[in-house]
C-alpha cells in the first residue's frame, strides 16, 4: 500500500507539503495540490482516517442528537435521518446517533455528549422549548450546531424548518373553501414551537375569512395517536356544532378517526379532517388523508448541508425555511 512518503518521492515535494495538500490546506498552491493528488491516485494511495484526524483535528463526523425517541414520532424522525445521512455520505462525513432523555440531561450537558463522542458538530431535533439543552446550545458558540424546528440563532447556530404558519393556514383555508366555518383544531403541545406556529396559522386563516376564533375549540393531542383520539372525543363532547377539524399531525388524525368510529361517525361524511406532515401511512389509511406535506427528507438533507457549510467555514444563511404543499385526498368534502 502506498504511503505519503511514496507520493513525496514521486512528486519531489516534502512529506509536509504532500500531507497538507491531501488535507486541502489553503496554504498549498492549487497547481501543487493537483499534481500531488494526481500522483496519489496513480499510486493507489488511500488516506488513513486516524492520521488525517491528527493533522486536521477534525473527525468528519456529525452528531445527531435526538431527545425522547418514541414510536409516536418514528415516521418523522426516520425521514429526517435519511436526509441527514444522504447528504453526509455525499460530502464524505459520517453520522453518529446520540439518543438522550430528560433524566440523562440532568447528568450530562449537550456539549459533554458531543465532546465524549468526538464529533465536529451536531444536528439536534425532537427537543421541547423548555428543554434544558436549549439554553446551552445557544451559549456554546465554539461548537457548530443546527436545530430542526426550533428557531434559535447564534454565531455558530443554524436553523432548518418548514413554514408552519403558512402550512396551517393553507389547511384551514382548504376547509373554508369547502364551505366549513365551524372548524376545531387538534394541536400538539405547548412545548413544541411548531404547535405555536400551527396555531398561529389556524387563527390567521379564520380571521382572514371573518370567522371568530374560539379558544375552546383548540384541544391538545400531544402529537400521539392516543392523544388525537382523546382530543377528538373532547371536540365531539364540547363542540357539537363543529363540521371540520384541522390536526397538527397525521398521527393525531389516525387517533381522531378511531374516536369518530367509536361515536358512530366517520370522515368525511360527518366531519372533514385535514392533517399535517404527510407521513407514509396517510395515503393508505381509511379514508386517505388530506394533509399538508412537509418534506422531512429535505429538512434533514438541508440540515446536514448547513452544518457542513458551517464546519468548513463557507458563507451561508444560518436559517432555512422550506415550503409546504396541500395534498388533497379523501378525508375532506364540501358541505
Amino acid at each position: 500500500m502506498s504511503t505519503i512518503k511514496d507520493i513525496a518521492k514521486k512528486t519531489g515535494y516534502s512529506i509536509s507539503t504532500v500531507s497538507r495538500a491531501l488535507n486541502d490546506f489553503d496554504d498549498v498552491k492549487p497547481d501543487t495540490k493537483r499534481r500531488i493528488k494526481l500522483a496519489a491516485e496513480e499510486l493507489g494511495y488511500r488516506p488513513n482516517a486516524a492520521a488525517r484526524r491528527l493533522v486536521t483535528r477534525k473527525t468528519r463526523t456529525i452528531g445527531v442528537i435526538l431527545s425522547e425517541i418514541q414510536s409516536s414520532n418514528e415516521f418523522f424522525l426516520f425521514a429526517i435521518l435519511n436526509g441527514v445521512n444522504s447528504r453526509a455520505v455525499e460530502l464524505d462525513y459520517d453520522i453518529l446517533l446520540i439518543s438522550t432523555n430528560p433524566s440523562k440531561q440532568m447528568d450530562k450537558t449537550y456539549y459533554d455528549l458531543c465532546r465524549e463522542r468526538n464529533v465536529d458538530g451536531a444536528i439536534i431535533f425532537g427537543l421541547r422549548t423548555n428543554d434544558p439543552y436549549l439554553h446551552e446550545v445557544v451559549q456554546t458558540e465554539h461548537f457548530p450546531s443546527v436545530l430542526i424546528d426550533i428557531p434559535l440563532s447564534g454565531n455558530n447556530l443554524g436553523h432548518v424548518t418548514t413554514n408552519n404558519v403558512q402550512g396551517a393556514a393553507i389547511a384551514v383555508r382548504h376547509l373554508i373553501d369547502l364551505g366549513h366555518r365551524e372548524i376545531a383544531m387538534i394541536n400538539g403541545h405547548n412545548e413544541a414551537h411548531v404547535s405555536q406556529e400551527r396555531l398561529q396559522g389556524y387563527v390567521q386563516a379564520l380571521r382572514e375569512n371573518q370567522i371568530l376564533f374560539k379558544p375552546e375549540r383548540v384541544h391538545d393531542g400531544q402529537f400521539t395517536e392516543a392523544g388525537g383520539d382523546a382530543a377528538m372525543q373532547r371536540v365531539l363532547d364540547r363542540n357539537p356544532g363543529v363540521t371540520a377539524v384541522f390536526c397538527a399531525s397525521d398521527l393525531m388524525v389516525l387517533g381522531a378517526l378511531q374516536a369518530l368510529e367509536r361515536n358512530g361517525k366517520k370522515a368525511p361524511d360527518d366531519l372533514s379532517i385535514v392533517g399535517y406532515d404527510d407521513i407514509s401511512i396517510s395515503a393508505y389509511s381509511s379514508p386517505k388523508l388530506t394533509t399538508i406535506r412537509q418534506d422531512k427528507y429535505e429538512m434533514g438533507y438541508q440540515a446536514a448541508q448547513l452544518l457542513i457549510d458551517m464546519l468548513e467555514e463557507r458563507p451561508t444563511d444560518h436559517k432555512i425555511v422550506l415550503p409546504n404543499e396541500l395534498v388533497i385526498r379523501n378525508s375532506t368534502r364540501a358541505l
